[in-house]
């Protein structure tokens, strides 16, 4: 594991190695505080966040490392100098990069020019760390992950891409339920689909609600991404049927809510499920300082 990059590039082994060591420092920190000791990792942001940043920054802490926030007051990254030379001159100073950006594309060039591991901390296509931190909060809650069924409804997202990888990888079963038009991308159900006949999971994709049938957990994520300038009326109407409410999850026998917030309550998911006995948003929340330190220890340790 040179860099992470996407779920997808990790074999079987190395998911459950990473959601084991995050179990790991998750139990005992202080075994770990010196971990990234005299090391420092460079945080490069083009979108705001509140779980990614603090979550990394604290978390690099944690493990005795000193972490260097950048963000982009001057535009995306390779407008004021080009993404090759950040790669470049970063790698001199730091251990590793952390990057969230807008485009994969970013992403791809910074670990094809850095000489230090790269971390996707979020782009378009891809939200590895928090996949990571769902898988282990799932595993927290199931002994085994690969008899688990998952729900994702809503839009078709970079954090729907990274469920899917990992549950197919895992061998689980997932259910994709998307409004018509706003399917996961086309490729990634390929890929995804692979793997899953590879590793025993399987992937199911409909609009219909109805044919969810019984789950152990649902997810879901805000209806409108970050920078999207569609107007409110026009959303509800495509997402309204596809809501989590206390009729759904009765319905599909579903214990646990996720969701990788923000969340918009009454939105996509009533405030009586987000903020229900058996919502696991703080817990996920939690859980990607642990993962993402897993993945740090990982390519830096």
């Amino acid at each position: 594991m040179e860099h992470l990059l996407s779920i997808k590039d990790l074999s079987q082994t190395e998911l459950l190695d990473l959601l084991a060591l995050a179990k790991k420092i998750k139990a005992n920190p202080t075994d770990y505080n010196q971990a990234l000791a005299g090391k420092s990792v460079v945080m490069l942001f083009e979108k705001p966040s509140l779980r990614t940043r603090v979550s990394f920054d604290i978390g690099i802490n944690k493990l005795g490392g000193h972490a260097v926030y950048l963000d982009q007051q001057n535009g995306a990254l390779g407008k004021r100098e080009p993404v090759s030379d950040f790669a470049t001159n970063i790698s001199c100073w730091a251990d590793a990069i952390v990057a969230r950006t807008f485009s994969h594309t970013t992403i791809a060039g910074l670990a094809e020019h850095a000489s230090v591991p790269v971390i996707n901390a979020l782009c378009n296509l891809y939200h590895p760390c928090q996949g990571l931190a769902d898988f282990l909060t799932l595993s927290e809650k199931f002994d085994d992950v690969s008899k688990v069924k998952l729900a994702y409804l809503g839009d078709g997202n970079n954090v729907t891409h990274s469920l899917m990888y990992g549950a197919a990888i895992l061998g689980a079963t997932m259910t994709v339920v998307c409004p018509p038009g706003h399917f996961p991308d086309g490729q990634v159900v390929c890929e995804v689909q692979a793997l899953a006949a590879k590793h025993g999971g399987e992937l199911i994709l409909t609009s219909d609600v109805n044919e969810m049938g019984p789950q152990d957990a649902v997810y879901t994520d805000t209806w409108i991404s970050m920078g999207d300038n569609t107007s409110m009326e026009e959303i509800e109407a495509k997402f309204k049927p596809y809501q989590v409410n206390i009729e759904l999850m009765t319905k599909v026998g579903a214990n646990f809510f996720m969701h990788c917030l923000p969340a918009y309550r009454e939105v996509e998911a009533t405030t009586e499920v987000v903020d229900g006995e058996g919502s696991l948003i703080l817990q996920q929340a939690e859980n990607r300082m642990h993962a993402q330190n897993a993945v740090l220890v990982t390519l830096l340790g």
